[in-house]
C-alpha cells in the first residue's frame, strides 16, 4: 500500500496536566508565557539530597479526581485518567463510548516509563516498617507498568487493544505512534494514546544524581532546565501526563469533528550504542527522522517546527542537534525549535506526549513556544532556536517533528502536517 492509499489520521482531542498547567489549555498558555515549572523541593526527606529541585504537576490529580477514585490509582495512573478524560472529552466523545465507533473499534496506547514507582517503594517500606499485613491489597494493580493503561482503557471502554510500550523517555511518543500504527492496520478507529510518569522520589532524584544527570542548581530552580545554553548541567526531573485522541479522517469527517492536525507518520530506531549515553553521531536519531519523514511522505523543506528531545544535557542536546543537520540538511535552518523542556523539565515517559500536545498546538495555532533560560546558545548547537518570545509559524501547509529519545537507545520521531 502506498502512502496515498492508507488510512489517514487526525487529531481530534488533547489532554494534558503538566508542570505549568493543569490542562492542556493551560499548559499552553504556561509555554507561550514562557513560565517555569521547576522549583525547589521543601519536604523533609528532600533535605539531604544532592539535588533538591524537580517540576511536580501544577495542579494535584487527587483534587481533580473523587477522594475514593484517587486513593485506589497510582499516581502515574491519577495523572493519565485527568489527561485521557480531558482529551476524550476535548474530541467530543462522551463517557458511554466514543461517537460514531463501536467499543471493539476503540483502543488505547499509553505508556509510563518506571510504572507506579512510587507505591512500589512506598510498599515496601511499609511491609519493612509494619509487616506483611500492612503492605495494601491494591498494591499491586497501582503499580503494574501498564496500570495507566488498562485504567484509561476501562474508562472509556476500549476493545480494540490496550497497550503500554515501555520505551524510557521515549515512552509516551512511541505509544502515539503504536496508536497510528492501530488505526493504519484496521484494528481500531479510534485510539487514545500518550504518556504519564510520577517519579519523583528520593531514590529516583538520588539515582540520577548518582549518575550526574541532573541539574544541581538548588538555588535557583526556575533557571535549572536550560536546554542548548553553554551552562546547561543537566535536566530537572518532572512529573505529568499527555494524552491525544488519533481518529481515522474518515469517522473524523463523518461525525463532523474539530480537527487539530493531521498524525502524518513516525519513524522508531534503536542506536545499540551505549545503556544510558547517547551516540554521539546521532545515527539511530537520525535514522528516526529520515523514517517519520518517509512514512508521512514528507519533504525535509516542509518541516518548519521542530519540538526536540533537549533535555538539558551536555551531550545529549549536541548528539541530537547534529542528527537534526543531518536528517534535513539544507533545510534544518528553515525550522524553528522549541525547547519546552526548558520550562516543564523532563517528564520521563510522559515527556513525548506532552511534547506532542505541545506540537500538535503549535501547529495548530501556527505559533512556536520560546524557550526559557537560553542566555548563550552552545555552538555546538547551530540551530533556530526560538527564545525571547514565541514566534508566529508560517501560514499554508507545513509540517513538524517532534522527537524523543530513551535509555537503551530508543529513538522516536512524530510528524505532524496541516494542510490548510
Amino acid at each position: 500500500m502506498t502512502n496515498g492509499d492508507r488510512v489517514r489520521v487526525v487529531v481530534t482531542g488533547l489532554g494534558a496536566t503538566t508542570p505549568v498547567g493543569g490542562d492542556a489549555g493551560a499548559t499552553w498558555s504556561g509555554l507561550l508565557a514562557g513560565c517555569s515549572g521547576v522549583r525547589a523541593l521543601t519536604a523533609p526527606w528532600a533535605a539531604d539530597l544532592p539535588v533538591r529541585i524537580a517540576a511536580p504537576a501544577a495542579i494535584e490529580p487527587a483534587k481533580v479526581l473523587e477522594r475514593v477514585e484517587a486513593r485506589r490509582l497510582d499516581r502515574t495512573c491519577q495523572l493519565a485518567l485527568v489527561a485521557a478524560r480531558e482529551a476524550w472529552a476535548d474530541a467530543g466523545h462522551g463517557a458511554s463510548g466514543a461517537s460514531g465507533a463501536a467499543a471493539e473499534r476503540v483502543g488505547v496506547a499509553l505508556a509510563s516509563g518506571m510504572g507506579g514507582v512510587t507505591t512500589l517503594l512506598n510498599n515496601y517500606d511499609t511491609l519493612r516498617e509494619k509487616g506483611p499485613r500492612q503492605v495494601s491489597p491494591s498494591a499491586l494493580p497501582m503499580l503494574i507498568p501498564n496500570g495507566p493503561a488498562a485504567v484509561v482503557g476501562l474508562e472509556i471502554g476500549a476493545r480494540a487493544g490496550v497497550h503500554a510500550p515501555v520505551s524510557a523517555c521515549a515512552s509516551g511518543a512511541e505509544a502515539i505512534a503504536c496508536g497510528i500504527e492501530m488505526i493504519r492496520s484496521g484494528r481500531a478507529d479510534v485510539v487514545l494514546a500518550g504518556g504519564t510518569e510520577a517519579a519523583i522520589h528520593p531514590l529516583t532524584l538520588a539515582g540520577f544524581a548518582a549518575m550526574w544527570a541532573l541539574s544541581r542548581r538548588n538555588s535557583e530552580p526556575e533557571r535549572a532546565s536550560r536546554p542548548c545554553d553553554r551552562e546547561r548541567d543537566g535536566f530537572v526531573l518532572g512529573e505529568g501526563a499527555g494524552v491525544i485522541v488519533l481518529e481515522s479522517a474518515r469517522l473524523a469527517a463523518g461525525r463532523g469533528a474539530r480537527v487539530y492536525c493531521e498524525a502524518a507518520g513516525h519513524g522508531i530506531s534503536s542506536d545499540s550504542y551505549h545503556l544510558t549515553q547517547p551516540d554521539p553521531g546521532g545515527h539511530g536519531a537520525i535514522r528516526a527522522m529520515r523514517q517519520a519523514l518517509a512514512d508521512a511522505d514528507l519533504r525535509p523543506g516542509q518541516v518548519r517546527h521542530i519540538n526536540p528531545h533537549a533535555t538539558s544535557t551536555p551531550q545529549g542536546d549536541v548528539a541530537e542537534a547534529t542528527a537534526i543537520q543531518e536528517a534535513l540538511g539544507a533545510a534544518a535552518p528553515a525550522a524553528a525549535v522549541s525547547c519546552t523542556k526548558s520550562m516543564t523539565g523532563h517528564l520521563m515517559g510522559a515527556a513525548g506526549a506532552v511534547e506532542a500536545v505541545a506540537t500538535v498546538l503549535a501547529v495548530h495555532h501556527r505559533m512556536a513556544p520560546a524557550a526559557i533560560n537560553l542566555e548563550a546558545q552552545d555552538e555546538k548547537v547551530p540551530l533556530d532556536l526560538v527564545h525571547g518570545q514565541p514566534r508566529r509559524l508560517p501560514d499554508g501547509p507545513f509540517a513538524a517533528l517532534s522527537n524523543s529519545f530513551g535509555f537503551g537507545g530508543h529513538n522516536v520521531t512524530l510528524a505532524f502536517r496541516v494542510t490548510g
